[in-house]
């Protein structure tokens, strides 16, 4: 089978040689891929010396250039790791193996929380467990690092995988889509050390994390539309008794309505709940239409 080893790269020059040789020492039948994320440094040329297919990808951010891979690269196997040095390369041949004996779709690269926050900065460790939780909060699932950046997948997964967002929250859309398409999910523990001297990271812990928290909840709206308005329609209905609960209590002794703004406030977010709850029940049958036919989709590529 052919395996491919991709590494997104934005100037890791200093590091990108000592990450393909320990891929190719790893995996001698592995071809290994680098894709320049336009950067300033030596990346490109320090890569093409070491003997990768090194190629350029312009539009800037990660997603944007896992996508450019995703769709120019053919293999059976990918290997999808970060070019800073900070995941082993000795772990790929026994996470391959374990790939291949239980036939999965995706092995992700979990690493252990207390050791980010040893060789991350100030609060990746936590943001990480956070959104990890609400991932598997919103979604059913028990993921311990979703945001890893060191996984295993199957030709299947990749090709049937549209990534649409250019940032750092590539590794949620991977795993929803995986999710979507119930695909064989696994995790196994693997190094994970500081990033190589001269490197810098480009993740932005605030503005970063805001954008995976956006890219789950408007994914939790795609893959599970009606209980996303349903909840819409619980928020309208607490409004709604919470303002027209005191003007029916007063109706009830007097007969009559003097808070006319807020009966008037009160039907408006009622109708509003009764219009989520409609727009939840259509959109979840256009949703199974259309996660169905993605499935149908994946089950045929080979």
């Amino acid at each position: 089978m052919k395996t491919a080893v991709l590494l997104p790269c934005l100037n890791e020059g200093p590091a990108i040689v000592s990450v393909i040789a320990g891929f190719r020492a790893a995996l001698p039948d592995a071809d290994i891929y680098v894709y320049d994320n336009a950067s300033i440094d030596d990346t490109f040329e320090a890569a093409s010396r070491e003997g990768a297919v090194v190629r350029r990808a312009m539009d800037r951010g990660k997603g944007a250039v896992v996508r450019k891979m995703f769709a120019e690269i053919d293999a059976d196997v990918y290997i999808l790791a970060d070019g800073d040095c900070t995941y082993d390369a000795a772990d790929s041949p026994k996470m391959l193996e374990r790939f291949r004996r239980d036939n999965l779709d995706m092995l992700v690269g979990s690493r252990a929380v207390d050791h980010i926050a040893s060789v991350s900065r100030p609060g990746h460790a936590l943001g990480n467990r956070l959104l990890t939780g609400m991932l598997n909060f919103l979604f059913g699932r028990r993921f311990y690092d979703v945001l890893s950046g060191y996984r295993i997948m199957s030709r299947r997964l990749v090709k049937s995988c549209a990534i649409l967002s250019d940032g750092f929250e590539v590794e949620v859309l991977i795993t929803l889509h995986a999710l979507e398409m119930r695909a064989v999910v696994a995790e196994t523990d693997v190094a994970y050390s500081t990033r190589a001297e001269g490197t810098h990271s480009t993740l932005r812990t605030v503005r970063d994390g805001a954008r995976i928290v956006g890219t789950m909840i408007y994914m939790f709206k795609e893959i599970k539309p009606f209980l996303f308005f349903f909840l819409m329609a619980l928020v309208f209905v607490a409004g709604g008794l919470f303002f027209g609960l005191p003007v029916i209590t007063e109706f009830m002794q007097t007969g009559l309505v003097p808070r006319f703004p807020s009966a008037i406030l009160a039907s408006a977010l009622m109708l509003m709940a009764a219009i989520s709850l409609s727009a939840g029940v259509i959109l979840d049958t256009v949703a199974r239409m259309r996660i169905e036919n993605k499935r149908l989709h994946f089950q045929r590529i080979e």
